[in-house]
């Protein structure tokens, strides 16, 4: 099982925007219920792309400044954060697959290689 941490709102930039790797940050809250169906997904997608993203959690209700200085209007957002910014967003419960292929995964992967 993918090891997904969950950040806040004062861990945010040295997790997110001053990482090394691309973040995925899944944008949630625990009574969302298409949130939970997303986070098996996500923790494929971790195991799939594991060394060149990391994949991160954040609650919204207990993040509501990084929630919102990003726009996130619905849940689950999932969003992929490279270069100190948010490069692109999957708004609503996916699978895996779609997740990759709406976040761009495959183009980032050639680049890295």
């Amino acid at each position: 099982m993918a090891d997904i941490q969950a950040v806040t709102d004062e861990s945010f930039e040295s997790e997110v925007l001053k990482s090394e790797l691309p973040v995925i940050v899944d944008f949630w809250a625990p009574w969302c219920g298409p949130c939970r169906m997303v986070g098996p997904e996500l923790e494929r997608v971790s195991e799939r792309h594991q060394g060149k993203v990391r994949v991160v959690k954040l609650n919204v209700d207990e993040a509501p400044h990084t929630a919102g200085r990003y726009g996130v209007m619905s849940i689950p957002t999932i969003a992929l954060f490279a270069g100190g910014g948010m490069q692109a967003t999957v708004i609503g419960a996916q699978p895996a697959d779609a997740i990759e292929a709406g976040l761009g995964l495959a183009e980032l992967e050639v680049k890295a290689q």
